[in-house]
């Protein structure tokens, strides 16, 4: 699933030849945060909601304690197998904001779904395109858009919010996403991930 992150792309510092880049800058004081209470909490508590866990820290700007607060929470806890992969795509997420590119593309492509669990929703088609984007192939994301939006909704496909009610996703998933990459092709992956159009709605319960 995306996140909402919408600030300036940092772009890494040159490495020196043979040494390899290091994960995360130092935390500047505005973003540190109480490791220990962190790594208690539980995975929805960690992941899902915008007022505690990573997303608090990259709703002050703090993409690399963000990530690097997720990293931590996979070393400490494993994560589900089945949402190990969704904590992988958002701590890719949040390096690609922060210029660390090929961290990034590895923690994209580990968030990568087996073919038969993916095949009718896209999922790695999204995953191909926003990699196209990072090592800057625009025909690669062309195509993974086009096959993205090629895709047909799988019958009887009728998604819920966390509250129960029903919302009406714009199908293919993650395609506003794709295009809002093509669209602000010349900006940074934060830059360019924020050009996306929303694609949900509330739909109404009245009778």
């Amino acid at each position: 699933m995306p996140i909402l992150i919408a600030l300036v792309v940092a772009q890494a510092a040159p490495v020196a030849a043979g040494r390899k880049p290091p994960l995360a800058a130092p935390t500047p004081a505005s973003c540190r945060y109480d490791k220990a209470a962190m790594l208690a909490l539980d995975e929805r508590a960690f992941d899902q909601t915008m007022s505690g866990g990573w997303r608090a820290l990259a709703a002050a700007g703090c993409d690399l304690a963000a990530a690097d607060a997720i990293q931590a929470w996979r070393a400490a806890h494993g994560g589900e197998p089945r949402t190990a992969g969704l904590l992988n795509w958002h701590e890719g997420q949040l390096r690609a904001n922060a210029g660390q590119t090929a961290p990034a593309i590895a923690l994209f492509e580990a968030a990568s779904k087996a073919p038969a669990e993916d095949a009718a929703f896209g999922w790695n088609l999204y995953v191909d395109g926003s990699i196209a984007f990072l090592r800057r192939d625009l025909a690669g994301l062309d195509a993974a858009r086009a096959r993205l939006a090629a895709l047909p909704r799988p019958p009887g496909y009728a998604p819920v919010g966390v509250d129960g009610k029903p919302r009406a996703f714009a199908w293919p998933m993650n395609l506003n996403i794709l295009d809002g990459l093509v669209a602000c092709w010349n900006r940074g992956y934060k830059q360019a991930y924020a050009c996306a159009k929303p694609a949900v709605r509330t739909l109404s319960t009245a009778p």
